[in-house]
C-alpha cells in the first residue's frame, strides 16, 4: 500500500508493520486526507501486534494532518493487543511539540525522537 504525489509519499511495509511518511502534507481538510485515512484504516485492520509510524522524513504536517493522526491513534487505542510506536526527528521543529501530544491520546505509545 502506498500513496505518492509531488509533495509527499506514504508507504506501508507489511513485514515491519511500518507506515513511512515522506515530504510535506499540506492538504486542505478531511476530504483531502481521506485516501491516507483509508490506508491507515487498512493497516489497523490487519491487527499487527505493533504498528509503527515513521515520520522522520515528514517535513511539514498541517493541523488537518495532525487531526488525522490523532484520530488514527484513538482508533488503534480502542483495539486490544495493538501497540503503537511513532518515530520522529528532533531536527524538524513541529515534531518535537506535536508528537508528544499523541502520547496524551495513547499513554502506552512509544515515541522516539531521533
Amino acid at each position: 500500500m502506498e500513496i505518492k504525489t509531488e509533495d509527499y509519499e506514504i508507504c506501508y511495509d507489511p513485514a515491519t508493520a511500518t507506515v513511512s511518511f515522506v515530504g510535506s502534507l499540506r492538504l486542505s481538510g478531511a476530504e483531502d486526507y481521506a485516501p491516507i485515512v483509508q490506508l491507515l484504516g487498512e493497516v489497523a485492520d490487519v491487527e499487527q501486534a505493533k504498528i509503527t509510524l515513521n515520520l522522520q522524513q515528514l517535513e511539514f504536517l498541517n493541523s488537518s494532518g495532525i487531526n488525522m493522526l490523532s484520530k488514527f491513534i484513538i482508533e488503534v487505542r480502542k483495539k486490544a493487543g495493538i501497540t503503537m510506536a511513532v518515530k520522529g526527528s528532533q531536527r524538524i521543529a513541529w515534531q518535537g511539540k506535536s508528537l508528544k501530544n499523541l502520547q496524551r491520546l495513547m499513554p502506552a505509545l512509544q515515541l522516539e525522537l531521533l
